[in-house]
């Protein structure tokens, strides 16, 4: 257990509760440790903390637009790197049809969430359906292959080297977010049996397995996934993020870690879904501003109105590397407190890592190299 140095304190013109009863005039900033679960304080400015004229140097906060990615490849493994670390890898697989092969990730858990496009997953624990807004979680080892119905875009987030878990949800309960009985896992039903190699007959099979970033291909003469039963604990598992039911308050904006969905021990994943806006008069109705000085923060956008941000769109990532201050676009402020609608509508995932990410190399085209001018006011940031 950490023993931070603790003493509350209240100094100047500001609020006794946090994100609540701002000063006057004033935009709050939260400084904290271990993302937001440690120890913070709320500083409050005269200006918007984002407020910069330029900008030099790495640290710049990034927008990929992954609509602009080349088409369809036939394996996972060829998908595009996005970003990564020795601990999580993130690419987008644009997918198209049935997989000819097998893939088997020796690495780590993959974490697959369909962006878009509907269809089925086979593996050797049995066969689901897949649509959009699935998470689909497939422990290490596990033996995969999707059809699709036309062409999808899969959003891979590996667990390099570790395994997923689910949060602990303290005193909402373990209801909160979602009921674990909502989570689906794979069966052995009509149309697995039938993808199976008939008794006789020989036909060539190939898995695709990743280990250390390198590939092995390993040849069969049937198809290897053949399984007639199974049991125990460990399996792929799904769910829909149309089932989840987010924590909200009215009177509080909550903190992202309020809606951590997967964990693993060096990043989590959050799942931002739809929700009533805040309606006491002194909340904020927008994400405070923060610096998260110690986890990079992505944010995948899945589809809605992203209601924080400004020109971005459905398929595109941001990426905010930590150790600045960001938060909501000039856009958004008009609305910091009176805003323009009862609820939310997006979907959105976000991946928090506590190791440092790298930006992969991308084709051209793909980064919005203006996205760092963004939080300008928008006359000058037409100059």
């Amino acid at each position: 257990m950490k023993n931070y140095i603790k003493l509350s304190k209240v100094e100047g013109a500001a609020s006794r509760q946090a994100h609540t009863d701002l000063p006057e005039g004033t935009y709050e900033r939260e400084m904290s440790k271990e993302g937001f679960f440690g120890p913070s304080a709320q500083l409050y400015h005269k200006r918007p903390p984002t407020g910069w004229s330029d900008w030099e140097g790495p640290l710049r906060p990034r927008a990929l637009d992954l609509n602009k990615l080349a088409g369809a490849v036939a394996s996972p493994w060829a998908a595009q790197m996005v970003l990564f670390n020795a601990h999580c890898k993130v690419r987008m697989w644009r997918a198209e049809g049935a997989m000819r092969h097998l893939a088997r990730n020796g690495d780590g858990d993959e974490l697959l969430f369909i962006h878009d496009g509907q269809g089925q997953i086979f593996t050797d624990f049995g066969r689901m359906d897949l649509r959009a807004g699935d998470y689909i979680m497939l422990p290490r080892g596990t033996v995969w292959r999707t059809e699709f119905e036309g062409a999808a875009d899969v959003l891979m987030i590996e667990a390099t080297n570790e395994s997923y878990h689910l949060p602990d949800k303290g005193m909402v309960g373990h209801h909160a977010l979602f009921d674990a009985a909502m989570l689906e896992s794979p069966t052995i039903d009509e149309a697995y049996v039938a993808q199976q190699t008939p008794e006789g007959k020989q036909e060539e099979w190939k898995i695709e397995i990743k280990r250390r970033d390198a590939l092995s291909v390993v040849t069969y003469d049937y198809n290897p996934l053949d399984t007639v039963g199974w049991h125990g604990d460990l399996m792929p598992v799904k769910i829909n993020v149309e089932h989840f039911r987010p924590l909200m308050s009215h009177r509080y904006h909550l903190p992202p870690s309020a809606h951590t969905t997967f964990m693993s021990p060096r990043f989590v994943i959050c799942t931002f879904c739809p929700r009533p806006m805040e309606s006491d008069p002194g909340a904020l109705k927008v994400p405070f501003f923060h610096n998260n000085d110690d986890y990079d923060e992505v944010l995948f956008y899945h589809r809605g109105d992203f209601f924080s941000r400004d020109n971005i769109d459905r398929g595109m990532i941001t990426f905010h590397p930590c150790g600045f201050t960001h938060g909501p676009h000039p856009k958004a402020l008009q609305g910091m407190l009176k805003p323009k609608r009862l609820e939310t509508d997006e979907y959105a995932v976000m991946i928090d890592t506590r190791d440092a990410l790298e930006v992969a190399e991308l084709p051209a085209g793909v980064e919005n190299e203006d996205y760092v001018n963004s939080w300008k006011p928008k006359a000058e940031a037409a100059e």
